[in-house]
This record gives structure tokens, sequence and C-alpha cells, in this order.
């Protein structure tokens, strides 16, 4: 098939499942494009190497995939106008380079954010093409939950104004693929039909290099022979305001008490600054601030981690959220300690992957700190096993793919869903598209 992804990220971004589809579906013998546009997350400014155009065509080779990159607004600060700038710059720069997928039979689109619908929802009304939403981040409350917009009347005014625009999208599109339940319910209540929903749980690349790979009867490579005194947790991600890493740091200044316990944060973002003069106001001399380290530096790390941190503030967006950063912490067989509450929660605590904990409530986060550093050893280890074998089974990349495939070809094929206005009433088939590869066009 003739495949189109849209996604506003894309590496050298550090967001990995987009080209993970993209390359995957290539690799099965799809003709698969992507358009993009030009890299600049988290650091909120250009990536090495690339110069935006204005005009003029920006493509690039990932394996068997072709990239097209397309001018947007660079913002990751937390301004709700240049961040809805980003948003709307790129959706309007993909929308006017539709040419570079015309012949597409389908379009996946990596709804983060929702905005890149805006380009296939037009190509279904005008052209027939049917599009497949990934929803990864729920609007409006992505919007409406964050930092970007202060105060209530103006975040109820933004989410009155995109609600009807998210309605149509969801109705409009082929199939939705939610990353969890709770989600999944959610677009359902919103207005995607029951039918063309379907939920595939986010999966994780990572996996330890054959040097730094833990050894199989228990234990890390750097933990001394006595075994390992002390707690080590590890927080890898964005230092951002949902993340929610206050109360990680008040929870830790709380436990000063324990011998070897201590708090790696490693990343960068809006909140670094706040953090930073947190932990010197509290003196939390257990928590180590590392700054940003490339992936490919993170292994030393995660190696050393008896717990991955995985912390989100108490919205009902994340409720129904399931962060990157579990899935990379299961798949590498270290369990977590979490303050997301609803799927996440549940998840940590039905399969033992770890312990949950409220979320804003460092004195409760404070308990799951100490009854971590009370656990065993060998229940550690257990967990981390878990972890492994849940990530196998429930979150591998070769069962999400094929999920993924099979909603993609239905989108493209006849079928329920089958939609758009060149479409047969009777057959569902669409009429009068054009055939041949995408390089044709």
């Amino acid at each position: 098939m003739r495949i189109a992804v849209v996604t506003q990220y894309y590496p050298p971004e550090p967001v990995p499942i987009p080209a993970d589809v993209a390359r995957g579906l290539a690799e099965r013998g799809h003709d698969v494009r992507v358009l993009t546009g030009y890299p600049s997350y988290p650091a909120g400014r250009l990536a090495p190497g690339y110069r935006q155009r204005l005009r003029g065509r920006e493509r690039e080779r990932d394996g068997g995939v072709e990239v097209r990159r397309v001018p947007l607004v660079i913002s990751h600060s937390l301004s709700a106008v240049g961040r809805l700038l980003s948003y709307a710059s790129f959706a309007a720069s993909s929308l006017a380079a539709g040419r570079f997928v015309r012949a597409a039979d389908v379009v996946y689109v990596y709804a983060t954010p929702m905005t890149a619908a805006i380009g296939p929802g037009w190509w279904s009304r005008t052209r027939g093409t049917p599009f497949v939403l990934h929803v990864q981040d729920l609007w409006p409350e992505s919007v409406t939950g964050s930092s970007m917009l202060r105060g209530r009347a103006l975040s109820r005014a933004v989410a009155a104004v995109l609600a009807p625009w998210l309605g149509w999208t969801y109705r409009s599109a082929a199939a939705s693929i939610a990353v969890g339940p709770g989600m999944a319910r959610l677009l359902v209540e919103r207005g995607a039909p029951a039918e063309r929903v379907v939920t595939v749980l986010n999966w994780s690349a990572a996996a330890w290099p054959a040097e730094a790979e833990p050894d199989p009867a228990g234990g890390r490579l750097d933990e001394p022979a006595g075994g390992r005194t002390g707690l080590h947790l590890v927080y890898a991600g964005n230092v951002g305001d949902a993340q929610d890493l206050e109360t990680v740091v008040r929870a830790a200044a709380l436990v000063r008490d324990l011998d070897g316990f201590r708090v790696s944060v490693v990343g960068s973002g809006v909140a670094e600054g706040r953090i930073h003069d947190l932990v010197r106001g509290l003196k939390a001399t257990n928590v180590v601030l590392a700054g940003r380290v490339p992936r490919d530096l993170m292994h030393p790390i995660h190696r050393s981690a008896d717990f991955e941190l995985v912390p989100l503030k108490d919205l009902p967006i994340f409720r129904v959220t399931i962060p990157s950063k579990l899935q990379e912490s299961l798949a590498l067989g270290i369990p977590v300690i979490t303050t997301v509450a609803g799927d996440v929660a549940d998840l940590v605590t039905r399969e033992g992957l770890g312990l949950a904990s409220a979320p804003g409530d460092p004195v409760r986060l404070a308990e799951a700190f100490r009854a971590a550093y009370a656990l065993p050893p060998a229940e550690r280890r257990a967990m981390g096993a878990r972890a492994s074998a849940y990530s196998r089974a429930a979150m591998s990349r070769v069962a999400a793919l094929d999920a993924i495939e099979r909603v993609v070809t239905s989108a493209a094929g006849p079928g329920p869903w089958k939609t758009g206005p060149d479409s047969d009433s009777r057959t569902g088939r669409r009429r009068g598209r054009p055939r041949g590869r995408l390089e044709d066009r």
C-alpha cells in the first residue's frame, strides 16, 4: 500500500514512535512517505545541520522511507502564543505540501499535537483519502491543563473553540488508535465511533547493548559482590511543568535519613530552574540534577537504577495517559515508582511492576520511597523480571506494528472503516483513485 505518515515530530527529535511506524511499514513492503517539520524538540531551537526553507523541498532518506520537512514556527516555551503558533504553522505547512502525499491510499497521523490532523482531515474531505489517528495526547486537556494557559476562563474558552473541531476529526477518521483503555473510552464519548477505536499500547525501542546487559542471574553489572547498599532512583526525561518533579524533590527531602538513598534527575526543560531552586531551598542533598545527557550515554545511568521514576501531575488527562518513560523502563527490566493515577497506577499495581503513589502528595511518595528502600534485593530483581516479561508480552514493537498495520490497511481498503466523499456507498471503495507509487507524484 501507499502510506503517508504525517507527524510534527520525527528523528533526530527524541520521538521514536512515528519513525518506528514508518520504517516498520516500509520493512513490510509498503510504500511509505513521511511529511514532518524541521527538528527542534525539546531544545526549542533548530537541530544542528538543518536550515529551514520557506520554499523548495527539503528531503532526506530514512532507511526505506522518504522524508519531507516543512517549515514551522519553533517554540517549546511556556508561551501559549508561541506554542500554538508552532502547532498551527506545521498544520498550514503540511496542508500546503499535500501534493507530496497526494497518491497515498491512507494517511497515518501521529496525533501529538492534534493539529497535525488538520491537513489529513482536509484531504479526507476533498480527496476521499482516509486517515488514521494515533492519539498520543488527549485534547483539549493537553492544552487547557498545561501551564501555557493561565486562568479558568481562558481554558474554558479554548476548550469551547476546540471541541467542535475535535469531534468532527474523531468522527471523520477512518480509525482512531488509543494508547490505553481509558483513552479509548474517552474517544468514544467524544464522538469516535466505537467500532473504529482500537487500543494499542505504546512500545519502547530501549534495549541493553550486549556489553551492558544485566546478569540473567539477577543484579546489575556495577553491583558489588556483597550487594549494593541504599537505593538509587532515576528520572530520565523532560523536566517540564507537567512532570511534577517538585513532588519528587519534596519527598526526597523527607527521606534524607535513609543511608545511600539518592535520586538522579536526568534531562532538561522549562521547569529546570525552578527544580534547582527547590533542591537548594529544601537542602535535598540526596537529589542530583544531571542535566541533559546524550541518549547513547544513558545506559550506565539506567544500569545503576534500582527503580525508575514515572511522575505526572494530578490532571484528568493523565489518568488515561501511559507515558513513554513507563515503556522504556519496563523494556529495560527496571521496576518503577509512579505517581500517575488511573491506567498507569492500575497496571503497575496489578502486574507487580513496582510501586504506585498518590499524585502531588510528597508525604505518600516518601512512604513509597521508604517501602522501596526496605525491599530485599531479591524482591527488587523479581519486580524487574516481571517488568521485562510484561514489556515483551504486551508492549513489543512487533505486536504493536502488527496491530497498526491491520488498522491502516483496513482503513484503506473496503470495509466499515472506509469513509469520504469519493466512497461508493454500496461497496465502500473509493472511486477514481490514481494508481502508481508515491514517487510518481
